[in-house]
């Protein structure tokens, strides 16, 4: 299986930068079997039914972009240096793992002024990166950094544009409630109140999980044979109430439809023993062509990247040949991709 079998040609102009509003007027390309259906996203009330269950990935994206200042007393005076830093996540003990550029210019124990009263030392350098120990936390950590930091919009839409005070808002779920992840599981992005409401009068049910997405769902895959690739890991948690909903809704024949690839690879997680069960930990599942799916019997999701491991996801679901056809109809069709793109629901 090669990485040359997900590669697709996407027009630069299809990558969005700013999503629809409202979120659920964003365009809905269905896949129904072999059939393709044009509509919005307000259509999915029309498409699922009565006894179907949406898993949500409820997790809260930091503000994890900070730009600061190094300052260092030398012979010709002080001297400052501007940091940029992007956290990953957050170390055992009570560091930061994170990204600083330039990294040479810090060294192991200077600070970085970040703002009044909010600053980080770094403790250690390892593969690259930094190991950030602020000097607040809990409640005063996380008010300095909604201050202070940036939504971490992804690479493909950061170098088009910086991020502002509008993505705080419009990177984040109608649902978010536990912080840790530093991307979005965007496929949520759509969803508002108004939907979610009608959603629930038709009769589907939803079920909260939560998967901290972390960075490295944006690196690239460097292997020719794709089965070689390890992905990052990740922290996530089906608790004993939502694994108990889905099974519930798999016993009562419901279909069961994870709202983005971080939902369906945390459940696909916590059912490798065939059926799901509650779980914690870290996951590095990589899901591609051949595996075998013990829960999700549909997926929402956005159109990814070419020759990314969420292309062979989706191909592991709904078959290669099937994305191909439907990632040609998409770029046809102008759909807009990537993080504040379109939406997809993929149904096998």
């Amino acid at each position: 299986m090669k990485l040359s079998d997900f590669d697709f040609d996407l027009p630069d102009d299809l990558i969005a930068t700013r999503p629809a509003s409202p979120r659920s007027s964003a365009r809905l390309l269905v896949a129904n079997g072999d059939v393709l259906h044009d509509g919005t996203v307000t259509d999915l009330v029309n498409w699922l039914q009565p006894g179907d269950r949406l898993v949500l990935n409820d997790t809260k994206v930091i503000p994890a972009r900070l730009s600061g200042l190094r300052h260092r007393n030398s012979a010709q005076g002080a001297v400052a240096a501007k940091i940029e830093v992007t956290l990953l996540e957050p170390c055992a003990d009570g560091c930061w793992s994170a990204l600083l550029k330039p990294l040479k210019k810090i060294k192991i124990g200077e600070d970085v002024v970040f703002g009044d009263g909010f600053s980080a030392t770094l403790e250690a350098i390892k593969d690259g990166q930094g190991q950030l120990r602020f000097n607040l936390a809990g409640d005063d950590f996380d008010a300095a950094l909604a201050l202070a930091g940036a939504m971490p919009l992804p690479p493909y839409i950061a170098a088009k544009r910086p991020a502002d005070a509008q993505d705080k808002q419009d990177y984040q779920t109608v649902w978010a409630r536990n912080s840790g992840a530093v991307a979005a599981p965007t496929a949520s992005l759509h969803f508002d109140e108004a939907l979610l409401a009608g959603l629930a009068a038709k009769g589907v049910a939803f079920t909260h999980v939560t998967l901290h997405v972390g960075a490295g769902t944006f690196l690239p895959v460097k292997v020719e044979d794709v089965t070689t690739h390890k992905m990052h890991a990740e922290w996530g948690r089906v608790s004993d109430q939502a694994a108990a909903e889905i099974a519930a809704t798999k016993a009562a024949g419901g279909r069961v439809i994870p709202v983005g690839t971080t939902a369906l690879r945390l459940i696909e997680s916590a059912a490798r023993g065939g059926e799901i069960a509650s779980w914690e930990g870290e996951t590095d599942i990589f899901i591609y062509p051949g595996f075998t799916f013990h829960v999700a019997d549909a997926l929402m999701t956005n159109f990814h990247l070419p020759k990314s491991t969420l292309l062979m996801l989706v191909s592991a679901l709904i078959g290669q040949q099937r994305v191909r056809a439907i990632y040609d109809h998409a770029v046809t069709a102008e759909y807009r991709f990537f993080s504040y793109g379109d939406a997809s629901l993929l149904i096998p």
